[in-house]
């Protein structure tokens, strides 16, 4: 009897618990999507500054130096995780995604028939080894602008190809047409 009255009061408890959780999902994805409109629209404004007045070639140390110090900037602000991250992956070094990461890219990709990916995003609360964390991946889909340096082999130009080769030689974030999701934002918030 003890441990029936204990399990009804425990699930009475959790059920009384979702409509907080439920603000809380709203709230959380609220400020990741800020956080996300933010680092774009500043990635964005940096990479179009420097394409207009330097070129392609020049850009590409705006992703290589100033996308990772927008990134960080914004971890230490927040205290989140913010990233960048792609299946192609061009820098390595920046981070590869975690499993989660990849489940989600793919999870993109596959949306990509019936979604427009300039919307997708996803979000959950995740249990891993290291705690409980709020998840958050916003979907970056390739520009006019991108195809400079991520296109196809016959959209980039060969000072481009030259540029890319010197820096990431094991490059693998070309092939891009207009449209497609070149990878995506990721913030992993701690709970």
């Amino acid at each position: 009897m003890k441990k029936q009255l204990f399990t009804s009061a425990a699930l009475l408890l959790a059920i009384s618990a979702l409509p907080a959780l439920a603000d809380d999902m709203t709230k959380y994805q609220e400020e990741s999507r800020k956080v996300a409109k933010e680092f774009i629209q500043q990635l964005g404004g940096e990479l179009q500054k420097e394409m207009k007045a330097n070129g392609p070639v020049a850009a590409i140390k705006v992703c290589r130096n100033v996308a990772p110090a927008i990134a960080s900037e914004a971890s230490r602000k927040n205290g989140w995780r913010v990233a960048r991250v792609s299946l192609k992956t061009r820098n390595p070094l920046l981070g590869l995604p975690d499993a989660w990461e990849q489940k989600v890219l793919s999870d993109f990709e596959k949306r990509m028939e019936n979604e427009n990916p300039a919307g997708m995003e996803f979000a959950e609360v995740v249990t891993e080894p290291q705690g409980k964390f709020y998840r958050y991946m916003k979907a970056i889909p390739v520009q006019d602008a991108c195809l400079k340096c991520h296109g196809t082999s016959e959209t980039i130009p060969q000072n481009v190809k030259d540029a890319l080769n010197s820096e990431y030689p094991h490059d693998k974030a070309t092939g891009y047409t207009l449209g497609q999701i070149r990878g995506a934002l990721t913030i992993k918030r701690p709970l």
